[in-house]
């Protein structure tokens, strides 16, 4: 069995774990894993806590076969299907998120990537919101390109989200319109950009432990300090319509061992987080430092003023992380 404590400690030292023993350390006993993972968590990222909301900016009729997702055009969801938003609705959702204390707000599309006048909409709506709020910007385009993300660069953007979803393995099983390889280009080309990098995977997708530590060390190469962790919500017409929903002891136990590979990055409690009885109060101390709150893509969320009243009560401080 593996000595979580001498484990930790040598983490908390500055040393990178194995892939073989964190293979290990999944098996390790629950609580002295969380326990130990929160501690890293506090050496490392302090009481500080980066809680972002997104929006919805052109749903449904994607390109894609992605086996979990309610937008794709291969399955019969109950999604709702538009165009991109407007800068003017875009900006407005910013500013109520803004008045409610979020400081970070990412605005995600559907679909393989945005053409290169939808990015230049979308520039215009950057623009827009930060000249209207004080809220950071985020985007989500899809598989973009260096030149496209040094546009959005100047227009004010901050972040790029793109989530590699789980590990190159089992990325196959999940995706075949897309490769891993091309969601890595696209990271490489935003951070090429000197854009900061959100990327994650979602758990529950028929992966194995293996698989979700392959996907945390995957990040760690890329130098990722954003990490969405999601739980699968079984959709309804999508392929993963009868997979399991992971409970809160699996979920406690993935922060965990994310944190022991990813000691200083933000570890994101994502979709699916309003599954968790507890709406993800355990995971925020087991080693998670984030979340998104509000609604999500398809699926309804968590209010801000419920997740601002938690963070509080819990002794964190929402500040942004790693810009």
């Amino acid at each position: 069995m593996i000595d979580i404590e001498a484990l930790g400690g040598a983490v908390l030292g500055g040393k990178s774990i194995t892939r073989l023993e964190a293979i290990a350390l999944y098996d390790a006993p629950l609580e002295p894993l969380c326990r130990k993972a929160d501690e890293i968590r506090r050496h490392f990222c302090a009481d500080g806590f980066d809680l972002c909301t997104i929006i919805n900016g052109k749903s449904g009729r994607c390109s894609e076969n992605c086996r979990f997702c309610a937008q794709s055009a291969f399955y019969h969801t109950e999604a709702a299907d538009y165009p991109l938003l407007s800068a003017d609705e875009i900006t407005a959702q910013a500013k109520r998120n803004g008045e409610q204390g979020v400081l970070r707000y990412s605005i995600v599309t559907s679909g393989k990537r945005l053409s290169d006048g939808e990015v230049e909409l979308m520039c215009q709506a950057v623009r827009k919101i930060r000249e209207e709020t004080a809220i950071s910007v985020c985007i989500s385009f899809g598989l973009l390109n260096q030149e496209q993300y040094e546009k959005l660069k100047e227009a004010g953007v901050t972040r790029v989200h793109n989530n590699l979803e789980t590990s190159r393995r089992f990325f196959p099983s999940i995706c075949t319109t897309h490769t891993y390889d091309e969601k890595i280009q696209a990271i490489r080309a935003a951070q090429a950009a000197s854009l900061s990098v959100c990327s994650g995977g979602i758990m529950g997708l028929g992966e194995t432990p293996e698989d979700r530590i392959d996907l945390a060390l995957t990040l760690r190469e890329l130098g990722v300090k954003s990490v969405p962790v999601n739980m699968l919500n079984p959709i309804p017409g999508t392929p993963l319509e009868h997979n399991a929903r992971l409970g809160r002891e699996d979920m406690r136990r993935i922060v965990a061992v994310f944190r022991f590979i990813l000691p200083d990055a933000s570890i994101r409690l994502a979709g699916g987080r309003g599954l968790l009885p507890d709406k993800g109060r355990s995971c925020f101390l087991s080693g998670a430092n984030a979340a998104i709150s509000g609604d999500m893509l398809t699926t309804a969320g968590i209010t801000v003023k419920t997740d601002k009243a938690l963070l509080a009560e819990m002794g964190y401080a929402v500040r942004r992380d790693h810009e």
